[in-house]
């Protein structure tokens, strides 16, 4: 749903924390200087609350942990739940933590933690009287910053949206806040999520800045929901929702050691998101939770998915439960280069994806190297379109949202691709789409890296990252598939490795199973140094 960028008053409490390095006051606290506590209206919004598991009944977590800081949602909702932990007490745990790490992060770029709090006050006395809003209740989560947030500012990382404080949640906030969940606050993305600060390889924009990896501050999120990326390892919040337009969920979970899931096209609504639903790329543009366990992630897609009968491209397809899948028997193929002319991987990159074929096959997947037909063709394509009408999509965003100094990554004076060549790329997106299709026919799964080589230093010089074929995330966004990322491993420098596994459309439950059996395998999330 497109809305109006016009100013609004802000209508959320908040905590100041500390100003930013530079003289004065930050545009940040002197916007929580004039908030105000009121009453959080949640939009009732038609979907599916719960998905596989019927009405009343909750994920069981397999989560071992004792830190409500770093276990999973799943687990953090049940002991709130069981009353081992009060809502008030986690969410003034993830309130310190984020003022603890933020400073060095810049994750967490619009903090609502009074409205969290009375929210979580609410919560513990719905509770006390056998109340329970749905799986989440009493959670803390965060919400990237290109999606809408009812009464909290929504820059999309973009100047003319600096002062927008929308009227209603998006859909996917809103079905998040149905099941219970609590808004800390809003995490960074570059603008409109598609880049606005170039050379810098990161999660940056001109109104909030960096944000920076967890487990060394000198190194990338990749975008464009690195600030989602970053908290979530951090212990900051729980899970948060991001989104993925060629690899926004994917490359920052592998960049900070998390799962994230990019769904099925057509899975979860875009309506509220900076660049929602319709137009020629309408496939490539999804949203998805990002989290430290896979179990979050099966928790969490059911409760934003379904029809919210305003995104026309939402379907109503059944998501099933990963419990449900048994691991021994699925058809399983590796590959680690994405067909000739593509940059190959790095050793460590593909001794983790090794690993992890390994570690299924153990469990009795057979296993194949095999790679689909045609990606870098597709790829390049993919490239051509987005520019192919010189930019004006990106020109018609700035204009929508009154954006008077867009980022510098902004270039609007490409070379326009001729209507009839257009079209006929188009076609052959669609054929190759449907080699690759026959091409799953022989596989239920796929995995292969999310990146070609471990994580490069913020702006490092040799772009090394940006060789063709060094990322292996777009094709998916292409083809619509299902494909999450957990992590398999670190390179020499402690940094995280993702594995990314893709499934056929509409199994999300297949790859999180897969996830789930890697997760455990592998090690998974491994806790961040600060």
């Amino acid at each position: 749903m497109h809305t109006s960028p016009e100013t609004v008053s802000p209508a959320v409490g908040s905590t100041p924390r500390t100003a930013e390095s530079r003289p004065g006051i930050s545009r940040r606290d002197l916007f929580r200087r004039r908030t105000r506590t009121r009453p959080s209206a949640v939009a009732s919004v038609s979907g599916v609350i719960g998905g596989a598991l019927a009405a009343g009944t909750y994920r069981a977590s397999a989560d071992t942990s004792d830190n409500p800081l770093f276990m999973s949602a799943t687990r953090l909702a049940q002991m709130i739940r069981e009353k081992k932990i009060s809502s008030t007490e986690v969410v003034k745990l993830h309130i310190d933590r984020i003022q603890k790490v933020d400073p060095m992060l810049n994750a967490v770029v619009m903090p609502c933690f009074e409205r969290a709090l009375a929210e979580a006050k609410s919560a513990d006395e719905a509770l006390s009287k056998g109340q329970v809003k749905g799986p989440l209740h009493g959670v803390p989560m965060t919400i990237k910053d290109s999606i809408e947030t009812e009464g909290v500012i929504s820059t999309g990382g973009t100047q003319g949206r600096s002062h927008y404080v929308p009227p209603r949640d998006a859909t996917v906030v809103a079905r998040l806040r149905a099941a219970g969940a609590i808004l800390l606050g809003k995490t960074n993305t570059p603008e409109f999520t598609t880049g606005g600060v170039s050379g810098l390889g990161t999660t940056a924009n001109i109104l909030y800045g960096m944000t920076r990896n967890p487990y060394d501050p000198r190194y990338t999120v990749y975008g464009s929901s690195g600030g989602a990326g970053a908290i979530v390892a951090a212990g900051g919040a729980s899970f948060d929702i991001g989104s993925d337009f060629g690899g926004s969920i994917r490359g920052p979970s592998h960049a900070c050691g998390i799962a994230g899931i990019k769904p099925t096209s057509g899975r979860v609504p875009r309506t509220g998101h900076i660049i929602d639903y319709g137009g020629t790329f309408d496939s490539y543009q999804q949203l998805g939770p990002m989290a430290r366990r896979v179990e979050d992630l099966a928790t969490i897609l059911p409760i934003i998915s379904g029809p919210d009968y305003i995104d026309a491209a939402i379907q109503a397809v059944p998501l099933e439960d990963m419990k449900v899948v048994k691991i021994g028997g699925l058809r399983v193929a590796f590959y680690t280069q994405q067909g000739p002319g593509a940059a190959g991987s790095a050793s460590e990159v593909v001794a983790v994806i090794q690993a992890a074929a390994k570690a299924l096959e153990a469990a009795g997947c057979s296993m194949a190297e095999d790679v689909p037909p045609r990606i870098m063709e597709a790829n390049e394509l993919r490239r051509k379109l987005t520019t192919g009408d010189g930019n004006a999509w990106q020109k018609r965003l700035t204009e929508r949202y009154k954006t008077i100094v867009p980022g510098p990554a902004r270039k609007f004076d490409q070379p326009q691709v001729p209507v009839a060549e257009y079209i006929a790329m188009l076609e052959t997106q669609d054929a190759i789409k449907t080699e690759i299709l026959t091409f799953m026919e022989k596989y239920d799964l796929l995995i292969s890296p999310v990146r070609s080589t471990p994580l490069p230093m913020i702006g490092d010089p040799d772009k090394v990252t940006e060789l063709p074929g060094a990322s292996f995330t777009s094709i998916y966004n292409i083809t619509g598939y299902p494909a999450g990322v957990v992590r398999g491993g670190s390179c020499k420098n402690k940094l995280p490795i993702g594995v990314q596994v893709v499934g056929r459309p509409w199994t999300e439950h297949v790859v999180f199973a897969a996830m789930a059996h890697l997760e455990k395998a592998l090690g998974g999330y491994q806790p961040v140094p600060i």
